[in-house]
């Protein structure tokens, strides 16, 4: 989250909850310094640390009218090296701050840092967006490519057409890259051939010219098992789970990434 960006107010209710979360995961005698941290003001004398950080957030919000420094506390306090070898621990507060955050358009992800999302209106778009495949692709840093072709389902989490979409967009990249028109496995020869369009290395040395090959390779198995089927089949035979569609969608971030690199050479 960008440091000269206005985050919104939250309301009393979710900075109580955020208060609750928060004063379970902080010792008594470490609060206070966490608080003159992030330049917020302490209540030593409340009974408890949750109505602590919560007095300090609301005494900050009423006159900043924003939410900032309550972000930055968050931060401190979900700092990724507080929960070593407690990462199913680390991993609930992320996802219950998350479903707070994610009224005002924020989310954490397992990097400690709190990034932008769609803004949830109700309670079980909330609970949904804490646990959908767009959360966890993020968290995992897929590649912008593949948020962008197939946002709409990964909202939906629909595993199905998610993949395919995203194997589409891949398709389409190659497109874009290089100008051909063709599509699958035509596309790859021509894009990867032993006289290239594209390298994503020097294409010099025997493992750099093996490399490439492998490259293309892996993008013919993309498009025969993760895209031929679902052009073919009906989606009631093709499962594919949340962790297939992960695996997938991965596989297709690492080609995006290579490609980010990649060179047209004619």
């Amino acid at each position: 989250m960008s440091n000269t960006k206005y985050a919104p107010c939250l309301d009393r209710a979710q900075m109580e909850h955020l208060a609750r979360l928060l004063g379970e995961e902080v010792t008594g005698s470490k609060l206070p310094l966490l608080l003159e941290q992030v330049y917020l003001h302490d209540r030593p004398e409340l009974s408890t640390k949750w109505k602590r950080i919560y007095n300090a957030f609301i005494i900050y919000q009423n006159e900043k009218q924003c939410s900032n420094q309550i972000m930055k506390f968050i931060k401190l306090v979900i700092e990724p090296a507080n929960y070593l070898g407690r990462l199913d621990v680390y991993k609930n507060l992320l996802q219950e701050i998350s479903k707070v955050l994610s009224f005002v358009g924020y989310e954490v992800h397992e990097d400690g840092k709190i990034y932008p999302c769609v803004v949830a209106n109700t309670l079980s778009e909330a609970e949904k967006r804490a646990r959908d495949l767009l959360s966890k692709l993020q968290q995992r840093g897929a590649h912008a490519s593949v948020l962008y072709y197939c946002r709409a389902e990964l909202l939906d989490n629909n595993y199905f057409h998610a993949v395919f979409e995203a194997n589409k967009g891949l398709f389409q990249r190659l497109r874009d890259l290089t100008g051909l028109t063709e599509d699958g496995n035509k596309l790859i020869e021509q894009v990867f051939s032993r006289t290239p369009v594209l390298i994503i290395n020097n294409f010099q040395s025997q493992s750099e010219q093996d490399e490439h090959k492998g490259f293309c390779n892996l993008l013919k198995g993309i498009c025969g098992m993760f895209r031929n089927p679902e052009a073919h089949e009906a989606k009631i035979t093709w499962n594919v789970t949340e962790q297939d569609a992960l695996d997938i969608l991965c596989m297709i971030s690492y080609c995006h990434r290579r490609l980010d690199n990649a060179q047209r050479i004619r």
